[in-house]
């Protein structure tokens, strides 16, 4: 079997190819499935880059599609010739996370993704939207997923909210087509002017240039006529957590998801108390919450944007354009 494994120390060059053993027939309660694709997240450059610790010849990537190709006794879920997508959190099932849900994120806690084959529990996959590819199953595990329960599970979005989204990564990209398809209005950000138009065309209502307008909070107010925006999906951490608040309305929520711009940072705590502001960490979500969201897309038609496809063996080339920010939206790997 075909695999990439991250060997020590962590770094992209040190993403070696290796030929492991066939996973086998699955047991009772377990599918196989041939993977077809995985996709880039920032959690997958932070495991491959030593920013997050993992164990030596790890098989990294937290996202996988593929067809399954036989169930063990019991399995109920699933039927061979299936498409299923994995979950970020595996043993999160449905309500809060439990407190272990780190120690089983597949390529970081367990082996992932980056191998053509896995044998394991049916409860760890979901079934893929109708009619989508591997690749475009790929990209809903951590981004997709991410950008739902911001707006949708901890936030209220809904026909007339207003979404400020950062940036043109998968997240950002997602949380742009599920508020425009639930009717909200939505202002981008980005430091690209060419990708400002791109999320234009996507459906963005407003755009700003947060070179051009470092104090892009102010404008994203007078831009709602100084009412605020109801949801900001926050990707860059402390370097751009101000400016989130001041663009938010009272009573907002700034879904906290990334840390792109900075970990540690000074908090207006007078604005945040004084505009009564919810600021919430998040990551990704549960597997109750990824079925919603695959109902979601079908019942909208939507499909995900998909900047870059690499072969397996090039994915370290995948993650030198990830961090490059050469990209709009998802980054695919196909296997």
């Amino acid at each position: 079997m075909r695999a990439i494994e991250l060997r020590a120390p962590a770094s992209l060059d040190n993403l070696v190819p290796a030929d492991l053993p066939d996973p086998g027939d699955p047991g009772p309660g377990a599918i196989r499935v041939r993977l077809g694709a995985s996709s880039l997240n920032f959690h997958d450059f932070a495991v491959v880059a030593g920013m997050i610790p993992t164990a030596e010849n790890r098989i990294p990537m937290s996202d996988g599609a593929g067809v399954v190709e036989a169930v063990g006794e019991g399995v109920t879920g699933f039927q061979v010739g299936d498409l299923a997508v994995s979950l970020f959190f595996p043993d999160w099932h449905d309500g809060a996370p439990p407190a272990s849900a780190f120690t089983q994120v597949p390529g970081d806690g367990i082996d992932g993704y980056a191998r053509e084959a896995v044998v394991v529990p049916e409860h760890w996959f979901t079934r893929a939207p109708a009619g989508w590819s591997a690749a475009e199953a790929a990209t809903l595990t951590c981004a997709g997923l991410t950008a739902w329960r911001a707006l949708f599970v901890d936030g209220t979005t809904q026909p007339g909210s207003t979404v400020l989204v950062q940036g043109s990564g998968g997240v950002s990209v997602f949380a742009l087509q599920f508020a425009k398809a639930a009717g909200a209005r939505v202002i981008a950000t980005s430091s690209s002017d060419a990708k400002l138009e791109k999320l234009k065309a996507l459906g963005a209502d407003e755009v700003i240039n947060y070179k051009e307008e470092p104090k892009w909070g102010a404008k994203a107010l007078e831009l709602t006529g100084g009412r605020g925006v109801d949801t900001v999906v926050e990707i860059g951490g402390a370097g751009t957590l101000g400016q989130s608040m001041v663009a938010a309305r009272v009573g907002g929520h700034v879904a906290l998801i990334g840390v792109l711009a900075g970990v540690v940072g000074p908090v207006q705590t007078a604005l945040l108390m004084s505009k009564n502001l919810r600021v919430q960490g998040l990551t990704v979500g549960s597997r109750a919450q990824q079925l919603d969201m695959i109902a979601g897309v079908e019942a909208n038609g939507l499909r995900p944007v998909i900047s870059d496809h690499f072969a397996l063996e090039r994915l370290g080339d995948a993650f030198r354009l990830q961090i490059a920010n050469a990209h709009f939206g998802k980054i695919v790997v196909d296997i």
